[in-house]
């Protein structure tokens, strides 16, 4: 079977976040059972900034047994990179099937075109860009009119689609509430525990001698980072808590600025240790780590960065936002509170801290919880049970 996966970002842009992960683990594990896959994205780089493109980048990289086709983008919108001479490529390779994942994305409308002109069946999922970003009521006229023309090819793309996939239960009422008729099939989001290997000692290279929580996100309002910063003031300041650091790895999605300044604010600067792009392999040691992860966003759908804390044993504490309460399970692998609440977050970090054998327990129903349903593994054979179940029926 000739596979072609479609999204906006991959490797080496593994800051762009999930969507890049699970194209490439759908890539590899399904190349693995003999099938031929090619991403088709652009040439994001993320080595000098979030909307950075390299022309230098391969244009075709083979990576394991998948390939890797990259076309230039000539601009972007925000996250809205426009590649058109993707269209070719595909066209050019024939691909058996099309599966498209970001739906909010140039990339998706490539895709669903593609698709058409070839009479070929087409997958589609998402990854956290259904709902729009949650503060599109403070944006201005134009990505407004942007979000509703993208309202209208999305909703297109679900009807023409062959098979639509969710990764969970909130995920699967979006798509109905887009389109009614749609038959969505949920398959879990998953991550490839087999590369979250390190040779990395952590505090070692960052010089940290006390025991940290961890933060692993865009530096974005949406990942509740200004929660998060006045929380770690009152777990520090207000419950005199002197034994722990906080460290928060990510990208800069808009917020930096704003996030040093009140790190600066709260006098913070000697007890939050914030690393910049990190790489892979260190955002992988300080899972190993760390005493737990923290997520407070306000807006997710199916997050993968609590799934590798799991892949640790370590617990979260994340928000009841949106779909997350389907990935972290109130008391269960971790603890949920409600989002832009310091306070409530500051006392789910106190319970944490002070009570190992919960931390042992909810991290390890977190890791039972990786290894038994969110894998990469499981995720790309119930896609591929999906593709040759729609191939099946085109040949009959």
């Amino acid at each position: 079977m000739k596979i072609a996966i479609i999204c906006p970002a991959s490797f080496p842009a593994t800051q762009f976040g999930g969507i890049a992960f699970l194209a490439v683990d759908i890539a590899r594990e399904i190349s693995c059972l003999g099938h031929d896959v090619t991403i088709y994205t652009t040439d994001l780089d993320f080595s000098n900034g979030a909307n950075k493109f390299n022309k230098e980048l391969p244009r075709i990289e083979k990576f394991e047994k998948f390939e890797i086709n990259r076309t230039h983008s000539w601009f972007s919108v925000k996250l809205f990179f426009v590649n058109p001479s993707m269209y070719s490529q595909i066209i050019n390779d024939k691909p058996d099937i099309i599966h498209t994942i970001g739906l909010r994305s140039f990339q998706s409308i490539i895709a669903w075109l593609a698709s058409k002109n070839l009479n070929i069946p087409l997958i589609v999922s998402d990854q956290g860009g259904l709902t729009t970003h949650p503060f599109l009521k403070e944006s201005g006229i134009f990505l407004k009119l942007l979000y509703r023309i993208q309202d209208w090819y999305i909703k297109y793309i679900i009807k023409y689609a062959s098979a639509v996939c969710a990764a969970n239960e909130y995920e699967k009422d979006i798509f109905s509430s887009i389109y009614k008729k749609s038959k969505t099939l949920i398959i879990r989001n998953g991550i490839n525990l087999k590369s979250l290997e390190s040779k990395i000692q952590f505090k070692t290279k960052y010089n940290i001698d006390t025991n940290f929580i961890l933060f692993v996100g865009r530096f974005s309002i949406s990942k509740g980072i200004e929660t998060l910063i006045k929380s770690f003031n009152i777990v520090v300041n207000e419950k005199k808590n002197d034994n722990i650091q906080l460290v928060i790895m990510g990208v800069d999605f808009g917020y930096q600025k704003e996030m040093y300044n009140l790190i600066e604010k709260f006098n913070l600067k000697e007890r939050i240790i914030v690393i910049e792009n990190p790489p892979r392999v260190d955002v992988i040691s300080a899972y190993g780590e760390s005493e737990f992860l923290i997520l407070p966003s306000q807006w997710e759908l199916s997050p993968l960065v609590p799934l590798e804390s799991f892949a640790f044993k370590k617990p979260v504490i994340s928000t009841k936002s949106h779909g997350i309460p389907y990935t972290v399970q109130d008391m269960k692998n971790g603890i949920l509170v409600e989002p832009k609440n310091p306070n409530e977050l500051a006392d789910a970090t106190e319970k944490l801290l002070n009570d190992s054998i919960l931390r042992e327990k909810l991290g390890m129903a977190g890791y039972n919880f990786v290894h038994e349903e969110c894998n990469s593994v499981s995720m790309a054979q119930n896609f591929l049970k999906i593709y040759e179940t729609i191939l099946g029926r085109k040949l009959e």
